[in-house]
């Protein structure tokens, strides 16, 4: 009996053949994550997507389900204490990201530094104006919390702009590019040191809300934070208030505790805020670098029974 592949995504012509070509014995079936064919994910072994109204369907005792590969980084509204109980493996989209969001965190620190996002709103009102307080980010310290791919690439090519690169990371283990690395517990020493502070972090339980009213009055005075992680890593008001009382230089903005970003909210009013709406990780090479990832953890499936890259240990919740 054939066993099936269910991808909830589009998949172009060329991805379908590379998938089929590293699955033999597998047919592989396009669903909808929007409108799901809740019988035909009743008979999946392998399921390349989430949507909504499935966990049901695919958690039943009786569902042939082993292996979830997930079309994003984040994990964290999946049933993770379901899967884990029916054993089920599941591998994220981790390293898919690294070069667009690299290039979206390079754009937020060029803008600060060139003051373009404020000649950008000059252009719009037809004024010649140059604040004189243009810089560079030659000298700079980047502060990166998470030293994985977004983080590594991240401190990669910080080093062609001739920057100090500092690691936060759980372990505080060396990375390639990263001039040190702190534990996540040294946080506040780490970011006394950054001209720009870094959030790539997933959201987990350590941390939910890490970056609070401690973490912001530790950040040197006049610097700068981005955040392209999760939003409810970050407590909003304290961000705000560390920005409105100038102890902050500005925020580069890709995710937000309520997403959204209710149109009242006040940061869309704050000039030193640059707002981008969860698009960091958008590239018509997503689906290719996807099928990449899913493609050799198919041949390790079928080889030893496990993916054997971006296996979520579902204990740390990534």
């Amino acid at each position: 009996m054939t066993k099936s592949i269910v991808c909830l995504h589009t998949l172009s012509p060329r991805q379908q053949e590379l998938i089929r070509e590293a699955a033999p014995g597998y047919s592989l079936i396009l669903g909808n994550s929007k409108d799901p064919d809740l019988a035909m994910l009743a008979e999946a072994e392998i399921v390349i997507g989430w949507g909504k109204g499935v966990r049901d369907t695919l958690l039943k005792p009786e569902s042939p389900l082993r292996w979830v590969q997930t079309w994003s980084a984040g994990i964290e509204k999946l049933p993770l204490d379901a899967m884990e109980d029916k054993g089920i493996l599941l591998t994220n989209a981790s390293g898919v990201h690294a070069e667009p969001i690299a290039a979206v965190i390079f754009g937020f620190m060029l803008l600060f530094t060139r003051n373009l996002h404020t000649a950008v709103r000059n252009q719009l009102n037809r004024r010649w104006h140059s604040e004189g307080n243009e810089s560079e980010l030659t000298g700079k310290t980047a502060v990166i919390a998470g030293t994985g791919a977004i983080g590594s690439e991240t401190a990669r090519i910080a080093k062609a702009f001739r920057m100090k690169t500092v690691g936060v990371s759980r372990s505080g283990k060396p990375v390639d590019s990263f001039d040190e690395v702190y534990t996540t517990s040294q946080l506040q020493d780490a970011v006394g040191q950054g001209d720009f502070v870094i959030n790539t972090l997933p959201l987990t339980e350590e941390t939910k809300q890490l970056f609070d009213a401690e973490i912001f009055s530790a950040c040197k005075q006049g610097s700068y934070y981005i955040n392209i992680g999760r939003g409810a890593t970050t407590h909003t008001e304290a961000l705000m208030e560390a920005l409105n009382s100038g102890h902050l230089a500005g925020a580069g903005l890709d995710v937000f505790e309520a997403e959204p970003l209710p149109r009242e909210h006040p940061l869309w009013g704050m000039e030193q805020v640059i707002i981008t709406p969860h698009c960091a990780g958008a590239t018509d090479r997503y689906a290719d670098r996807l099928v990449d990832i899913f493609i050799e953890n198919m041949k390790s499936y079928l080889k030893s029974g496990a993916p054997a890259r971006n296996l979520v240990d579902y204990s740390r919740r990534y």
